[in-house]
């Protein structure tokens, strides 16, 4: 499994509807607001990198609200 962090920069007040939207999307572990430069940071798990990126285009992207996200795969060194 390949796990990483979103963070997601929203449009003004609608952090909180963008994390319970998204908290229901499959693959995602965790979607809570935030303070500082991003709104909302999740954590996402999809099977493949190709997965998770279907997962953040296809899904996560498509709620509406965002206006950017940054994908952080996590690594395990």
């Amino acid at each position: 499994m390949v796990q990483a962090y979103i963070l997601i920069q929203t449009e003004v007040g609608k952090a909180t509807a963008v994390a319970e939207s998204i908290s229901k999307v499959g693959g995602v572990l965790l979607a809570e607001d935030v303070t500082g430069p991003y709104d909302v940071i999740v954590r996402a798990e999809a099977g493949t990198v190709d997965d998770l990126g279907r997962l953040v285009v296809a899904q996560i992207q498509q709620v509406e609200g965002i206006t950017r996200t940054l994908t952080c795969p996590v690594v395990h060194l």
